[in-house]
C-alpha cells in the first residue's frame, strides 16, 4: 500500500500480545504488532526483527509474504525442539523464544509481594479454578491481629504528628541489598525487594547491571599483586540492551581478574537511571548499576548460573 503523510496513526495505545515487539511500519509511521514465525507478512505488517525473522516474499504473492527465521541453532526443551525464532509457551506462566540455540523466557503472572497494609492487613495469594495464576485476596481478621501484621510496617506515632495519615509518612521501609549481577560478563540483572512505593507494598525492583564486558581486555597484575580489582576501560563506552544504545557514554569501572584462583565481584555499588534510544526512535530509561568497588575472593559463582543456590554472595551499601 501507498504512504500517505502526514502520518495518521490509531489513538489507542497498541495492545500486543506478551513477547511480540513493537515495530514501525514500511512507511516509517505507525508502530505495529510484529508478525511472528509462520504467520502473513507484507510491509505494512512487518516480521518481528528482533527475533531474527524476516518476510520471505518468494512462496505468497499479491504483496504477502511468510515470517521465517534466518539460519540458526534449534532449542530443545525437555525433549521437544523448537526452530530458531519460534516462540511457545511450555506452561500458561510462561512465554518464551527460541534463540540461536538458547531459549529466553519472560513471565505472563505478575512476581509481585506484599505486605500487610491497614486495608489488607492479612494479604494470600489464592489459585482460581480455571485461571492460570494466582490472585491476591485480603481477609479481613480481628482488630487486634490487624494491629499485630501492621505494626511491622507501620509506625504509630500519633502523639509526636498527629497529621501523619499518609501510607507512605507512615511506612517503615525495608529493603534488601541487590542480589549478584545474573552475569560474569556482559548484561544482566540484579534484583531486590522493597516496599519504599506510595502504597508502602514489599515489590521487587530490577536494575541492570554489568560486571565485565565479555570482551574485556584484562590488565596486568602489578609486580608482588595477584588481582586487578576495578579496572577503567581506557575509552567511553555506550551501553547495549536488547537492541537499544544508550544516548549518552560512559566510562564505568568494572570487575578485574586475579591469577590465584580468585574471582572479583561487585562489592560497593551506586545505581544510576540510563537512557536509552532503540532504532525505531523509541526511548526508554532503565535503573543500572554502577560498580565503586570490587572484592576478590573464592566464593565464586558456578558455571555463571542465577539459579544454582551455591551462590550467596551480595553486593553492599548501595549509594545512590
Amino acid at each position: 500500500q501507498a504512504c500517505t503523510y502526514p502520518c495518521q496513526c490509531p489513538s489507542q495505545p497498541l495492545q500486543c500480545p506478551a513477547g511480540t515487539s513493537h515495530v514501525l511500519d514500511a512507511c516509517g509511521c505507525c508502530k505495529v504488532c510484529a508478525r511472528q514465525l509462520g504467520e502473513l507478512c507484507s510491509l505494512q505488517k512487518p516480521c518481528d526483527h528482533h527475533k531474527g525473522l524476516y518476510c520471505d516474499f518468494s512462496k505468497i504473492h499479491r504483496g504477502s509474504g511468510i515470517c521465517l527465521a534466518h539460519e540458526g541453532a534449534t532449542c530443545d526443551l525437555l525433549g521437544k525442539i523448537y526452530h530458531n525464532g519460534e516462540s511457545f509457551q511450555p506452561t500458561c506462566k510462561l512465554q518464551c523464544i527460541c534463540m540461536d540455540g538458547a531459549i529466553g523466557c519472560i513471565p505472563l503472572c505478575s512476581d509481585d509481594l506484599r505486605l500487610p497494609s491497614p486495608e489488607c492487613p492479612s494479604p494470600r495469594r489464592v489459585k482460581f479454578r480455571n485461571k492460570c495464576c494466582e490472585e491476591w485476596i485480603c481477609e479481613e481478621g480481628s482488630e487486634e491481629n490487624r494491629f499485630e501484621t501492621a505494626m511491622a510496617v507501620f509506625r504509630e506515632d500519633p502523639a509526636q504528628k498527629p497529621e501523619l495519615n499518609d501510607l507512605q509518612e507512615n511506612c517503615l521501609v525495608q529493603t534488601t541489598e541487590w542480589s549478584a549481577c545474573s552475569k560474569s560478563c556482559g548484561m544482566g540483572i540484579s534484583a531486590r525487594v522493597t516496599n519504599d512505593n506510595p502504597q508502602c507494598r514489599l515489590e521487587k525492583e530490577t536494575r541492570l547491571c554489568m560486571v565485565r564486558p565479555c570482551d574485556f581486555p584484562m590488565e596486568k597484575t602489578k609486580k608482588g599483586k595477584k588481582c586487578v580489582r576495578t579496572p577503567k576501560p581506557r575509552q567511553s563506552l555506550h551501553f547495549e540492551f536488547s537492541g537499544c544504545t544508550s544516548t549518552r557514554s560512559y566510562r564505568p569501572k568494572f570487575c578485574g581478574s586475579c591469577t590465584d584462583g580468585r574471582c572479583c565481584t561487585p562489592y560497593v555499588t551506586s545505581t544510576v537511571e540510563v537512557e536509552f534510544r532503540c532504532p525505531e526512535g523509541d526511548f526508554f530509561q532503565r535503573k543500572m548499576m554502577f560498580i565503586k568497588m570490587c572484592s576478590c575472593h573464592y566464593d565464586c559463582p558456578r558455571d555463571n548460573d542465577i539459579f544454582l543456590a551455591t551462590y550467596h554472595r551480595r553486593m553492599i551499601g548501595d549509594h545512590v
